[in-house]
């Protein structure tokens, strides 16, 4: 399979759909001529028109309530949040309007709506541009929230997420637009609600999505070679529906957990992802499941400070390290 950019993976989803159904658009800010922000809608406009690539003016509630009632009448349009914490503007579309026109229709009106974006921190963009906002968008039932961290994911659950009848919160890693791994040519598809096994493994089980996919599978090669622990690395990647049985069965195996999100502490997918531990496989535990987040701070723009703001790999590590009543800090 040919290797292709985390950005390179999202803009041929869409393409993909867009070529083979008339009803897909794209709408949100500088995506036409400019190609987007992040250069994900590069030279779509130039493929689709301006009619199917829409510049839409700066007003976050506005061009979303447009794309729902689209919806509502057919179309299925991709609705681009320059970045998650943009979506506060037009959060009460999403959760008001979005997430319930399908319950009081009693299911005859259907929202196929995809808001996509980035989502998270690791690119300096400061505390007013680095939100994690799976946990406020997986709390409401009508929504449906995905995070995938790999470009084979990322394309295949776009793909899933445009064909889907309900609205779509899709929260792309801004930090992992430039990464690259194999992605299959044509449709790929990934389902919602499974989880992915990243690595397996039979002492500790990390939990995660997102870029801590990633950093959990550095720090599972580091408790390899320093502790010869066997970490095995789940990636949650599908916020709501969540893939709870997937979890319970490696908890089954290994006995213990650490949920890694980069949110912060309180209230978090990683609270969510303990709790459902606890209560479904709470014989299996050896020990408490341990949660490592972001620091309870609005996110700081200094880089040395935004690296320290968010889990580390030695903050994994040593969780690890503690469920398995190791030396903490080795």
């Amino acid at each position: 399979m040919p290797e292709k950019t985390y950005r390179e993976a999202l803009r041929e989803a869409m393409t993909h759909e867009m070529e083979s159904d008339e009803s897909v658009i794209l709408m949100g800010e500088d995506i036409g001529v400019y190609g987007g922000t992040h250069l994900i809608t590069d030279g779509l406009i130039d493929r689709f028109g301006p009619k199917r690539v829409i510049d839409t003016p700066i007003a976050e509630g506005g061009f979303t309530g447009a794309a729902i009632g689209m919806a509502m009448m057919g179309m299925k349009p991709i609705v681009e949040m320059m970045t998650w914490n943009f979506s506060f503007l037009a959060s009460d579309q999403i959760i008001q309007n979005a997430a319930k026109v399908r319950y009081f229709s009693g299911g005859q009106v259907e929202v196929p709506l995809v808001i996509r974006g980035p989502n998270g921190g690791g690119v300096q963009l400061s505390a007013q541009h680095t939100h994690s906002l799976e946990n406020m968008y997986g709390h409401f039932p009508g929504l449906k929230v995905v995070s995938p961290v790999t470009p084979h994911d990322v394309k295949g659950m776009m793909l899933t997420a445009i064909r889907d009848p309900n609205p779509v919160i899709f929260l792309e890693a801004g930090a992992l637009y430039g990464t690259k791994s194999e992605v299959p040519e044509g449709d790929n598809a990934v389902p919602f609600g499974k989880a992915r096994i990243a690595r397996e493994g039979t002492d500790v089980t990390l939990i995660s999505y997102g870029r801590q996919v990633n950093l959990c599978m550095r720090v599972a090669d580091r408790l390899e070679e320093e502790d010869d622990v066997s970490a095995e690395v789940i990636d949650v990647r599908s916020i709501r529906p969540l893939d709870e049985d997937t979890l319970v069965e490696s908890v089954k195996k290994t006995h213990r957990a650490v949920a890694v999100q980069e949110q912060w502490r309180l209230f978090g997918v990683a609270s969510e992802v303990a709790s459902i531990i606890q209560e479904k496989a709470f014989d299996y535990l050896d020990a408490p499941v341990i949660r490592v987040s972001g620091a309870e701070v609005p996110a700081p723009y200094a880089r040395n400070l935004e690296v320290a703001a968010f889990p580390s790999e030695q903050q994994v590590a040593d969780a690890a390290r503690q469920v398995l009543y190791q030396e903490v800090g080795a």
